[in-house]
């Protein structure tokens, strides 16, 4: 049967003859057509060999955020931030602190390891406690016991008569302790019912604290060191500690690789799965094998050939890429639907082989060539972020719809020629396509649809402003990971956050002045405050200790004369630890105990840092903002810049980043599809009605979040021009079918709408594959991906269409009432009564 459908002018034409010849050219020469293709192919798998992930945050960043730039001096001045914890439990407090002892030096003795915490240096700080307060504070301490010792004397003078009966003066220092207690060296020290060790008694635990050589981010040796610390463990008998004693790894590093291999799993797994499911539907869909092989054989190749380019690119993939291949999978089989189907349409129709092919290349493959390139050119929209994660999703995300293409023009010709060449007939279930009864109901009740529909949109588009953002990190890591867990219960054992930030200062001037500024701010900001507490070297050494100890010296004197017998037994508590604080020397940097003095130092024993402790949530996205305003801008002596570095100070950016742009993004995303498509189709109206469903559907996803309690968050924002860029080709391959004069509603609805359906289900299940992963974040990108396909789905079989034929009748109305005007126009008029002639 020869074609009688029609071809675009123009541009659009030349693409159409172009695409037909091209499909034709490969049908006629398959052999070479798939050489090429096996080619390529083998070259992508050959470049993809060696990808790995990177699943770090703050490798998100560009290298010329101030953020990051003050990592990489944090990491060559003072290391890297954060421990190896290990963790012992289920013993006794003597057998726990007995572990400690035990490993410590064989943890210390690691290649890897610079040194090991065990204990707190609560016994130096407690000794020289008085050193810490102020001179008048001290000398409060020295009135006070003057007060005591006179009370006493003048009682146990027998002339002494007093005149009223009084309390004696109290030597309760504890409001003096509240001070010590808020300062840095206290808060280092720690307090608690585990003594000098870190050790919990009611959760039987012990902890212990190894500081690595290198730094997190380094994946190979985050590796390294935890395989040596984990074979250390191994090589213990830990039943001497008790019959249930066990242990375990936490800390920074630990982390690192649990969030590495959690979404390594999750890839693996929801690639697979995403891969079955597609199978079986397109069993389902075409209910012929080799239909099958038909759509999988060039998807599968245009992924080989996007992947070879990503480790050419790159060489590895992120947090977001590592799914591409399950969402591209999707994405390129929802064309080989329409073309296959297309061709499998034209087939029943009794078209030959080659003329099915060379027409269904001509409309539909430049309908899919169009929706492809509308589709890149918002995935490349997000490419211009420049938050890594998304710059490379729609890099590569672009790059590989439109090779998808490319490969299906170069491939599914050259497969159907082949097959038709070995005997291969389609047979009836695949060719046969009934007239959907949907069809016939859409067209009888179109104006209660549009009407219904356009109601349902409204109410919808008015909730839109209550939908919200998720600000909290924790949607970028599974905190539900028993290394997480455990890391949150290691903070609260030792009292402050194991990762502060850190403030690289570059003498011990520029420290005292910006931890007077920090504290200034602290104490301006209040209860608002999101710093825990300040410290340095600096701080942990007492300015003016030649007169306080002097004061001390007094001190000593008066505490032989305190007559204990009069006191209780709190009061002769503080009165021995007052006696051995008052013999203490004063001290230098060089004196502070090892374990303290190692905290502030690089590793080669540098100094010159300041470290901030939060108070808050590193979770808090909200709270690490203002953590990171709080902190920044502080200056040197000279006012020069002065690095703080630390995580949170990445994740504010990102935060800043992903706010910023998204809004921007949005608009582009818009504007790029809808100038794409008025080039490609060369209408300006028929693009803006092709991009009305994906306009209405995101609205009404919007709209239903705040009814589904779903939010935004840093990752799932990037859905959004996914769904634009993805969605609209529907439009396209809807309207690019009724534009033909001789189209046929119920037929076009039945041919293209079974497509668009099994387009969007493929689409879906790539998509839905990050419903499988445990990771927060990607599991909420596959949530609103797929409540999103489901509402494009409704808006393209329902509403549009609906919309559609209410329009179409309208103009076929109007149309006719200018015929009827003109056809009035050639008949003889009768004089307008104004026009005869008057009676006289």
């Amino acid at each position: 049967m020869a074609s009688d459908s029609t071809t675009s002018t123009g541009w659009r034409g030349r693409l159409e003859r172009g695409l037909g010849q091209l499909a034709d050219a490969n049908y006629r020469r398959p052999w070479l057509a798939l050489t090429i293709a096996l080619l390529l192919s083998a070259a992508g798998v050959f470049f993809a060999r060696g990808l790995s992930l990177d699943a770090n945050l703050v490798s998100l960043l560009p290298r010329s955020f101030q953020s990051v730039e003050d990592l990489r001096e944090l990491e060559q001045r003072f290391g890297g931030l954060g421990w190896v914890v290990v963790v012992g439990e289920g013993g006794d407090p003597e057998s726990l602190r007995r572990f400690a002892d035990e490993l410590a030096p064989k943890l210390e003795a690691l290649p890897d390891i610079r040194f090991v915490e065990v204990r707190r240096p609560g016994t130096f700080f407690q000794d020289h406690a008085l050193y810490y307060l102020s001179l008048d504070d001290l000398q409060e301490v020295e009135r006070r016991l003057e007060a005591r010792l006179t009370y006493e004397k003048q009682r146990a003078n027998p002339l002494y008569v007093p005149l009223v009966e009084e309390e004696p003066p109290s030597l309760d220092f504890s409001d003096l302790e509240a001070k010590y207690g808020a300062g840095s060296a206290r808060r280092l020290a720690g307090s608690g019912t585990g003594g000098e060790y870190y050790l919990d008694p009611a959760a039987r635990r012990v902890v212990l604290l190894a500081k690595p050589e290198g730094i997190s981010a380094d994946l190979d040796f985050s590796r390294r060191v935890i395989t040596e610390v984990e074979n250390v463990l191994k090589a213990q008998d830990v039943s001497k500690y008790g019959p249930d004693f066990r242990t375990s790894i936490t800390g920074t590093f630990q982390k690192k690789l649990d969030q590495q291999k959690q979404i390594g799993r999750d890839i693996a797994v929801a690639s697979a799965v995403a891969g079955v499911l597609l199978l079986l539907y397109l069993l389902v869909h075409f209910r012929s094998a080799l239909a099958v092989a038909l759509v999988l054989t060039p998807v599968g190749m245009g992924l080989a050939w996007t992947y070879g380019l990503v480790g050419l690119a790159y060489g590895r993939v992120n947090l977001l890429t590592g799914f591409l291949g399950a969402i591209l999978g999707g994405l390129g089989i929802e064309h080989g639907i329409h073309l296959l189907g297309r061709y499998l349409y034209l087939r029943g129709q009794g078209w030959k082989e080659e003329e099915a092919t060379r027409e269904s290349f001509t409309h539909t493959g430049s309908a899919a060539l169009i929706s492809a390139l509308v589709a890149a050119l918002t995935f490349f929209m997000l490419g211009t972020s420049r938050f890594r994660a998304f710059r490379e999703f729609g890099v590569i995300a672009g790059i590989g719809m439109l090779l998808m293409v490319l490969a299906y023009v170069l491939v599914l010709p050259a497969v159907l020629g082949l097959a038709a060449r070995l005997g291969w007939r389609p047979g009836k279930a695949a060719m046969s396509h009934q007239r959907s009864p949907m069809g016939a109901l859409v067209v009888r009740w179109r104006r209660p649809l549009m009407l219904l529909s356009a109601a349902v949109v409204a109410g919808l588009v008015l909730n839109v402003g209550r939908v919200r953002f998720d600000y909290n990190f924790g949607s970028l890591e599974d905190q539900h990971l028993p290394s997480f867990v455990m890391d949150r219960q290691v903070n609260r054992l030792i009292g402050y956050s194991q990762t502060p930030l850190v403030v690289l200062t570059h003498n011990a001037e520029e420290e005292d002045a910006v931890v007077r500024e920090l504290r200034a701010r602290k104490e301006r900001l209040g209860e608002r405050s999101t710093v825990d507490f300040v410290a340095s070297m600096e701080t942990l050494v007492p300015q003016d200790q030649a007169p306080k100890q002097e004061v001390l010296r007094r001190l000593q004197a008066l505490l032989e004369d305190v007559p204990e017998e009069q006191l209780d037994a709190r009061q002769r508590e503080q009165l021995a630890e007052l006696r051995t604080q008052v013999r203490a020397e004063p001290f230098t940097r060089e004196q502070l105990p090892a374990s303290v003095r190692r905290q502030f130092q690089g590793p080669q024993g540098e100094s010159g840092f300041v470290l901030v402790y939060p108070r808050v949530s590193l979770g808090d996205g909200q709270a690490i903002r203002k953590l990171a305003h709080e902190v920044r801008g502080v200056t040197g002596l000279n006012h020069a810049h002065i690095a703080v570095a630390g995580e949170p100070m990445v994740l504010a950016d990102i935060l800043e980043m992903v706010t910023k742009e998204a809004p921007l993004i949005l608009i582009g995303s818009v504007l790029t599809v809808l100038l794409a498509m008025w080039l490609t189709l060369g209408s300006l109206r028929l693009a803006m009605l092709c991009l009305t469903p994906t306009v209405v559907s995101l609205l009404v996803l919007v709209g239903l979040m705040p009814l589904l309690n779903a939010e935004f968050n840093y990752l799932n924002i990037l859905v959004i021009p996914v769904l634009i860029g993805t969605t609209v080709d529907a439009g396209v391959h809807l309207l690019t079918q009724l534009v033909s004069p001789d189209s046929d509603f119920v037929s076009v609805y039945s041919e293209t709408g079974r497509a668009i359906c099994g387009g969007l289900l493929t689409s879906a299940v790539g998509f839905g594959a990050l419903l499988l992963a445990n990771h927060p974040g990607l599991f909420s990108v596959g949530t609103l991906a797929n409540l999103g396909f489901g509402v494009n789905l409704l808006v393209m079989l329902v509403a549009f269409p609906a919309l559609l034929l209410v329009l179409s009748e309208r103009r076929r109305r109007k149309r006719l009432l200018r015929q009827l005007h003109s056809k009035d126009a050639e008949q003889p008029q009768p004089p307008h009564p104004t026009d005869a002639t008057p009676v006289g």
